[in-house]
């Protein structure tokens, strides 16, 4: 079970800041939400080291030479975590979850081509034991995307 963290206002401006700007000087979110640089700091260490938040590149993949995205919807039977970490270990995945509904399992996909694709859908996924059926959604063209949670 997630543990969930419950954050004051000026953890929230910190992150709100970085959200923003992952690059921006610890002085000068300091400054923004009335700590040190020091202070500051401490609290991002802290927002990584409990799991609250990452700080990391995120690149659009269509830039560079990920021409085929898609999210899969997979009808599991039996154990569906085991599948979900089957799943999950294809370096394709890029987002994973569990569902209720119409799908056990929602996994997006990042790849080259339609070939690619194919091919871990026919050889990664729909090979794996206790797969029943799958169902691919193909992105046409991403008009929002945003990881702005839980500052608001």
């Amino acid at each position: 079970m997630t543990r969930v963290v419950g954050l004051d206002e000026v953890s929230k401006a910190i992150i709100e800041q970085l959200q923003a700007d992952g690059r921006r000087p610890y002085a000068a979110i300091g400054k923004a939400v009335g700590l040190s640089e020091a202070a500051v700091r401490q609290r991002v260490n802290r927002l990584q080291e409990t799991g609250v938040m990452q700080i990391v590149a995120v690149t659009d993949p269509m830039r560079v030479g990920f021409s085929r995205s898609a999210m899969v919807g997979i009808e599991v039977d039996g154990d569906m975590e085991s599948v979900a970490d089957s799943i999950a270990a294809l370096p394709e995945v890029d987002y994973l979850v569990i569902t209720a509904g119409s799908f056990d399992i929602l996994a997006e996909i990042v790849c080259q081509d339609d070939d690619a694709l194919l091919q871990i859908i026919n050889r990664g996924i729909r090979a794996l034991p206790g797969v029943r059926r799958t169902e691919t959604f193909m992105y046409l063209t991403l008009r929002k995307q945003i990881y702005a949670w839980g500052t608001h």
